[in-house]
């Protein structure tokens, strides 16, 4: 598993390096990259595609057809593009990575709620938080066709990790008197409306046993919704952030130097670990049995 990661976001990161609107064919490559390894463990792909300034733009959506008895919709997503100026192996290559083997680890679980993965485009700067997040407009789709989305989890920087007390900050002074001072744990968060998904999530994991965890969904939660997450929180959807908390822990957060030396693939390894044993407790259902 850690070599799998490794290797993704070697790929992504070192390989491809800038992928953004600025670097487009990097980011055509990392969607092909993407689909590639998809495609590998089964599943088909479909896209939302739009255009930007004359250029086209593509979430990877990776679903099986197969299980027809699932009525709602857990969506895992992670962008794979990054900011101007940085390689982004732990923003967000290591989201990236996380997306791709969990599908993988996943590819023949059928549950309900059904899982979707979804590589979204265009999170970062200049479109982030506009109506051209990647995630934006797959969230605004999901409303428009109603789908019943049973929540949504964003794969946001999950690769790095401290031992250093003193590691860790938090965006508001009192939260350093009830979480670590070091940054070895992975963060789950949201929104109040999310507060129940966030807890279950964190709870799941916790059951898991491979990392600390710790979760934080309360009114104005500063940091909560710097990612895809709070595009299914504008159409309504419950959504949360799994995160090894960005800039409040990672120093090299949108700079030249986050690059696949500066993660921790063991410790990442053991949040895909936890996240597939979180997700196998979802309701297994069969699969609809094929025509004769």
């Amino acid at each position: 598993m850690e070599a799998r990661l490794r290797m993704h976001v070697q790929r992504l990161s070192a390989d491809l390096g800038e992928r953004n609107a600025f670097r487009y064919q990097s980011l055509e490559s990392a969607r092909l990259y993407i689909e590639q390894v998809f495609t590998q463990a089964g599943y088909p792909i479909r896209h939302d595609t739009y255009e930007v300034s004359g250029r086209t733009y593509r979430n990877v959506i990776a679903e099986r057809q197969a299980y027809q008895a699932a009525e709602r919709v857990l969506i895992l997503g992670a962008h794979y593009d990054t900011a101007p100026g940085t390689p982004g192996a732990d923003d967000n290559a290591s989201g990236v990575a996380a997306l791709l083997e969990l599908a993988r680890l996943l590819a023949d679980f059928a549950s309900e709620p059904a899982i979707r993965w979804v590589a979204f485009t265009l999170e970062e700067p200049p479109f982030y938080r506009s109506r051209l997040m990647g995630s934006r407009v797959h969230a605004r789709k999901c409303r428009q066709q109603a789908e019943r989305i049973a929540g949504m989890i964003s794969l946001e920087m999950v690769g790095y990790y401290s031992d250093r007390p003193g590691s860790q900050w938090y965006p508001l002074p009192f939260m350093g008197w009830f979480y670590p001072s070091c940054g070895n744990f992975i963060g789950v968060t949201g929104n109040c409306r999310s507060r129940r998904l966030v807890r279950r999530i964190a709870a799941r994991l916790s059951e898991a046993g491979e990392l600390p965890v710790e979760y934080a969904a309360f009114p104005l939660m500063p940091g909560a919704g710097l990612s895809d997450n709070w595009s299914f929180w504008k159409e309504g959807y419950p959504a949360a952030m799994v995160t090894d908390t960005s800039f409040f822990r990672n120093p090299h957060y949108h700079r030249p130097s986050d690059l696949p030396e500066t993660l921790d693939y063991s410790r990442l390894a053991a949040l895909v670990a936890g996240l597939e044993k979180a997700l196998r407790r979802a309701a297994p259902i069969s699969p609809t049995p094929s025509a004769p």
